[in-house]
């Protein structure tokens, strides 16, 4: 829309509401503000309008306060004190005359009966184009006054983790879009991962807003997700949704996550079982082996359906071998010996599990530095505080139920 349309037709300017739903008690926690105008007969999105940086700050905030006033004034007229009113605002127009008459607004609205604790201001990072530090300040400052701050659109922008680490905020909004649009590379499930350790880290809820379907619901229960929004939940509108209006359905589709995860983990459990009974027992053959290339050497015979790369390391990550490394054939790496591992998330910490379990252990599935290929590692305790390690390949994973 033209932004003089938006001015000259203010009075039919109103906000809509979407729900956001928690994984505690599957029902709403809070509503998102946003902005809509009634034009020509239908009912428009004034996103773009907000989002447009060539429409002067002065319009864009009168309309933001606009909406925020009529919001604020139904909001307080709900009986449950609990709910929460998510707010966006522009990190670049708050820094104009640094937050102050944001401020203002919600104090005000406190007098007739707002709790600040009740708003969650939501920015978007990528999108602030002035010094961080600054931002951080006034973040801080509203926190005092028990507002909640959120980072909004990780995922469709190009974030700074270190930014959003700075900037400590309270609840973290990662888009699911790209998980809907296309066939993701393993890059993007990397990056949300790191994301949800960051949030971990912080201490920051993770909010998965955009989900249009039920495998990003999916997604987002299996991956760290406490709060939903999105289509697939509830649409945008002028009132608010009744607080349980979903908890029936999301505590179904919750079961049959939760059924499929625990299959999941089974499978994986038996797996792991039985892999480590097939080690043993090669090594058992194999214990008259004294140099541990000629062990590798004899495994790979054994092995030769599963891996792709074999090696023995000792207990603080030196490698005790050569690589055993097929490509159509196996080839002996010695370039391998007495590299270091430790390094490598978990490896210590698995090394420790073997140590005192005297039992293998099956990684999570990763991207193999070398092949990029999806893979998974056998660990396996052998004697003298050295270890056996087994790289499984994408293909008998691809074969395998519920490896991948």
């Amino acid at each position: 829309m033209d932004p003089l349309d938006v001015m000259a037709n203010l009075e039919n300017v109103f906000p809509y509401y979407q729900a956001i739903y928690s994984a505690d008690e599957q029902q709403i926690i809070g509503y998102e503000v946003l902005g809509r105008i009634s034009f020509q007969e239908k009912v428009e999105s004034l996103g773009s309008f907000f989002q447009d940086e060539s429409v002067p700050e002065d319009y864009r905030n009168e309309v933001d306060d606009f909406i925020l006033h009529m919001a604020i004034n139904q909001f307080i007229q709900l009986e449950d004190r609990d709910l929460l009113l998510f707010v966006n605002r522009d990190a670049n127009l708050l820094m104009v005359d640094h937050g102050e008459s944001f401020l203002q607004l919600l104090l005000e609205s406190q007098e007739k009966g707002l709790q600040l604790d009740q708003v969650v201001l939501e920015i978007a990072e990528h999108q602030f184009h002035e010094d961080t530090e600054q931002l951080y300040h006034l973040l801080t400052y509203y926190k005092t006054y028990g507002i909640k701050i959120a980072i909004d659109n990780i995922g469709k922008g190009s974030n700074s983790l270190d930014r959003i680490g700075l900037l400590s905020p309270d609840i973290l909004k990662i888009s699911l879009h790209p998980l809907r649009l296309t066939s993701p590379l393993q890059s993007y499930y990397d990056v949300l991962y790191s994301i949800s350790l960051l949030a971990r880290k912080i201490g920051a809820t993770l909010l998965y807003e955009d989900i249009e379907v039920n495998f990003q619901l999916q997604y987002a229960w299996k991956n760290g997700g406490r709060y939903y929004q999105g289509f697939f939940l509830d649409l945008p509108k002028s009132e608010f949704s009744r607080k349980d209006e979903q908890k029936e359905k999301l505590k179904k589709e919750f079961q049959r996550y939760i059924s499929t995860e625990k299959k999941k983990l089974e499978t994986l459990y038996h797996f792991t079982e039985s892999f480590h009974k097939r080690v043993s027992a090669a090594i058992l053959q194999d214990d008259q082996h004294i140099a541990y290339d000629d062990l590798l050497l004899d495994l790979t015979q054994k092995f030769d359906d599963c891996c792709f790369r074999m090696y023995v390391c000792d207990e603080d990550g030196f490698q005790q071998s050569v690589n055993m490394f097929k490509r159509n054939d196996w080839e002996s790496q010695a370039q391998y010996y007495m590299k270091n591992w430790s390094w490598r998330p978990y490896f210590l910490a698995n090394i420790i599990r073997m140590r005192h379990d005297k039992k293998g252990v099956l990684s999570d599935v990763y991207s193999d530095i070398e092949t990029g290929d999806l893979i998974r590692t056998f660990s396996y305790p052998l004697k003298d505080t050295n270890y056996l390690f087994i790289d499984l390949s994408y293909e008998y994973l691809y074969e395998q139920d519920e490896l991948l």
